[in-house]
């Protein structure tokens, strides 16, 4: 962990959307003061705020560090030592991505016949009905190199029959997907290949590096795994670098219970930067693979489906109420509007507390359940500029607002932003400009303009302190930036501020 003075004295640094300087106290890992300057006081004067560093932020501003409130930490390091099939535009072109990484592979000799080739990230739901996965053509590219292949929203997999027979896992024999429950369990296995611990380890650090160069001082973190003890082992073995709330799914609830766990406790060893997090329930499946659970049937499939859920209505409320009873927050995924229905009536019925997790369809009649329930919607807008096409192929005709955004706002519901990474890229500047310009390119219309919100609301749900500035008795957590980020007037700008990061503190120390 990069170290500085135990108090840190930052001067004359600009306060975002205005003419304002402030003179700050880091003490501790606390925000000490913060003097506003203005032109008839010399910061010089403040005397009695010696620190025992100086950093001089003339020309820079300053806000709260930044949180991504939903990963899955792991699988996004790993995406940067994967294939990334984000690009592919058709079931051909990633098995030409493929087949071309594999050859690379095997030129540098780094290709082991017994060893998972993994993939992330295609997005099928975008290709056209004859571009459609298929298990004869991954067949064809991989051979008998088991090869697996995690669809964007990692709801399935992509598998050849090498592979298949090596995970255990059912394969539909036309598609070669294997469906979202049972590759949940099955993508955990390619952690157990020799010497997956060693990769992980340092790809890790380096997503900590990442991560700190975009502003990022915190993460929540929904791995599908055991996460408590995990992080207790990160943070001894020096993966530090980053504030972790780590996230309980369901069935390691009762373990976690009868360990003395609950949200909000810190994890021994982390410095304070660890906590146990919420309980993670996954309500339904994702609008993708067309398992997000609605109140109406899917445009343009046939069978008719409503997607599925992936517990009962009454497990749902049941588990809800065990976390409550124990102290623990629920962040419960639910994405169809119906199954936001149910999860917002079992939060009501235990009195959970916490937030429901991307909230991406919701009826008129639920928005404002969630300011008079107290629950957070913790919402993910690049998935708007990712679905947006994907909208209108299969959710042609919604019960629901797809993305309320700003519907959500004006009824009094807090918003906290993240990415679901690696469902999309850990980088909070690309939530903010989805969510304030509503597009990824200028020469593009934004996706539902009335659901824009104020990029003073986006980058206020972006830090763990809910506001653009930081007040004495915060976390000295904080983001030094050479540009006002206020001052993008195009989503190419704003998607550009991880550039305009000049330095990263957490609890008053550097890391970048």
């Amino acid at each position: 962990m990069a170290t500085m003075s135990n108090s840190v004295r930052i001067a004359n640094a600009g306060i975002p959307g205005s003419e304002t300087r402030v003179d700050i106290v880091l003490r501790n890992g606390i925000v000490e003061s913060v003097m506003p300057l203005d032109s008839d006081n010399d910061q010089r004067e403040y005397h009695d705020w010696a620190a025992d560093e100086t950093i001089d932020a003339d020309g820079l501003w300053i806000i709260p560090g930044l949180w991504d409130c939903h990963t899955h930490f792991t699988q996004w390091a790993k995406t940067l030592g994967r294939l990334d099939l984000i690009g592919a535009r058709s079931a051909s072109e990633a098995m030409s991505m493929l087949k071309a990484h594999l050859d690379e592979r095997r030129a540098a000799d780094t290709l082991d016949p017994d060893t998972f080739v993994v993939g992330m990230r295609f997005r099928h739901s975008l290709w056209s009905d004859d571009e459609q996965p298929t298990l004869a053509a991954i067949d064809a590219v991989a051979g008998e190199q088991p090869v697996a292949l995690s669809s964007a929203d990692m709801h399935c997999g992509w598998v050849n029959s090498a592979a298949a027979r090596r995970l255990g896992v059912h394969v539909d024999e036309r598609t070669g997907l294997v469906g979202e429950l049972e590759w949940f369990d099955a993508y955990t296995q390619f952690d157990k290949a020799p010497g997956a611990a060693e990769e992980t380890d340092r790809l890790l650090r380096e997503a900590e590096q990442d991560a700190a160069s975009k502003g990022i001082v915190g993460i929540r973190d929904y791995e599908m795994a055991e996460n408590i003890d995990t992080w207790i082992n990160r943070f001894a073995a020096g993966i530090n670098k980053l504030r972790v709330d780590a996230g309980v799914y369901p069935e390691r609830m009762e373990d976690a219970i009868a360990a003395g766990w609950h949200t909000g406790k810190t994890l021994p060893g982390s410095n304070g930067l660890g906590r146990v997090g919420a309980m993670k329930l996954i309500s339904d499946g994702s609008l993708n693979t067309r398992s997000a659970y609605c109140s109406t049937p899917y445009s343009g499939i046939e069978p008719p489906t409503y997607g599925t859920l992936s517990y009962t209505p009454q497990q749902i409320e049941d588990y809800m109420r065990l976390a409550t009873e124990h102290d623990f927050g629920i962040a419960c995924h639910a994405i169809g509007d119906e199954a936001n229905t149910i999860v917002l009536n079992a939060a009501e019925a235990t009195h959970a507390h916490g937030s429901i997790e991307h909230a991406q369809m919701l009826k008129p009649v639920d928005i404002p359940r969630f300011a008079k329930l107290g629950l957070t919607a913790s919402i993910q807008p690049q998935h708007a500029m990712d679905d947006r096409d994907v909208i209108t192929r299969f959710w042609a005709n919604p019960a629901g607002i797809p993305y309320p955004f700003h519907a959500l706002y004006d009824a009094g519901a807090k918003l906290r932003m993240g990415s679901d990474a690696p469902v999309a890229p850990l980088d909070p500047w690309l939530a903010i400009s989805a969510a304030v310009f509503g597009t990824e390119s200028s020469d593009r219309e934004p996706f539902q303009p009335e659901q824009c919100l104020p990029v003073e609301v986006a980058l206020a749900s972006s830090t763990a302190v809910g506001r653009d500035h930081l007040e004495p008795g915060d976390p000295a957590d904080m983001v030094l930036l050479d540009t006002d980020p206020y001052a993008p007037t195009t989503p190419e700008f704003m998607r550009s501020m991880p550039e305009h990061v000049t330095m990263t503190f957490i609890a008053g120390k550097r890391m970048y």
